[in-house]
């Protein structure tokens, strides 16, 4: 194998780059050209590419997002758009492909190995929502971020007798909302996996005033529900003023965390690796601190990825 590309695509996250290092660094190690593809996808149909050296991916080890972008690409969900992308890498002469993102990246991975194109897939979204691997790229970053800006938050609500109402980012899974509800002390995270019901989230929250605590604090996902929507539904209820703060984006940004960083790093070599000794078709995945081979159709077929039942047993006795 003498030529390889890589692209990120979909929705960014820290450690991007530091995989694209990874791979730009280890393809060189073994006499190797590497090919960057701009622009996810969209890139790949246009023809959207540079040559990745050393240089290249000098200093981007710290930086968040991707330094090679990224977009969504409905074409690429046609059979015209599949064409075109398959012409550039046949244009190119790429003999394996690095496709770095979540669940719409791998599922055009999908398609490009069975027309033909070796590919790897690296799990990067930070929902953490992705199936066959214990963690995705980006995740630990993601809840460093909201953790610091609840902390914050927890300040002033004591400050002012306020409970918070904190939407993060989660459309199908409630990952962030309960890891970070665990680790910021939060009364209740509201998430897609579990019903709620208002009057008994009102009732402790009254408790909570009669009992003499100064503050609450609410961690929503937001496949669940906005939370200007949550804080409506709280409103005169009970005996704190509510507020809210919607974290969006700048849970996506930020220098990648060590862990993210290492991650990223293991990802990058072991994608590489994955072309040299002919694999294709495949998702690497983290499992019990190993890196391991999962069939794309695996990860693509499992349907919603569930959430782990003992940070659900945590949450419950450390709520309240």
């Amino acid at each position: 194998m003498k030529r390889i590309a890589v692209l990120t695509s979909g929705g960014d996250c820290s450690g991007m780059n530091a995989v694209i290092r990874g791979v730009v660094r280890t393809a060189l190690a073994n006499d190797m050209e590497v090919i960057g593809i701009m622009k996810g996808y969209a890139g790949l149909i246009e023809g959207l590419h540079e040559p990745l050296t050393t240089r290249s991916v000098s200093g981007i080890l710290q930086r968040g997002g991707t330094f090679l972008q990224s977009a969504r690409c409905p074409a690429m969900l046609t059979p015209e758009g599949q064409q075109q992308a398959l012409s550039t890498v046949r244009r190119l002469k790429v003999e394996g492909l690095v496709i770095i993102g979540g669940d719409g990246s791998l599922r055009g991975a999908r398609v490009l190995h069975q027309l033909g194109v070796q590919t790897v897939g690296i799990p990067a979204s930070i929902d953490n929502d992705i199936p066959c691997t214990d963690m995705s790229l980006g995740v630990d970053t993601a809840l460093n971020n909201i953790r610091y800006a609840v902390d914050c938050l927890k300040d002033t609500a004591s400050s002012h007798d306020r409970t918070f109402v904190v939407e993060t980012m989660g459309r199908n899974c409630g990952y962030l909302a309960v890891a970070a509800a665990i680790s910021c002390g939060a009364e209740f995270a509201l998430i897609p996996e579990q019903p709620y019901a208002i009057d008994e989230i009102c009732r402790k929250l009254n408790q909570r005033f009669k009992e003499g605590r100064d503050n609450s604090l609410i961690l929503v996902s937001e496949g669940v529900a906005s939370a200007r929507e949550i804080a409506d539904q709280l409103k005169d209820c009970v005996g704190f003023e509510t507020r809210i703060m919607v974290l969006g984006h700048y849970q996506r940004g930020g220098s990648p965390t060590t862990f993210d960083r290492l991650l990223a790093a293991r990802f990058g070599v072991a994608a590489v690796e994955a072309l040299i000794q002919g694999g294709s078709g495949v998702m690497l995945a983290l499992s019990c601190t190993q890196l391991v081979r999962v069939d794309l159709n695996k990860v693509l077929d499992s349907g919603l990825k569930p959430i782990d039942q003992s940070l659900l047993d945590l949450l419950s006795p450390l709520g309240n």
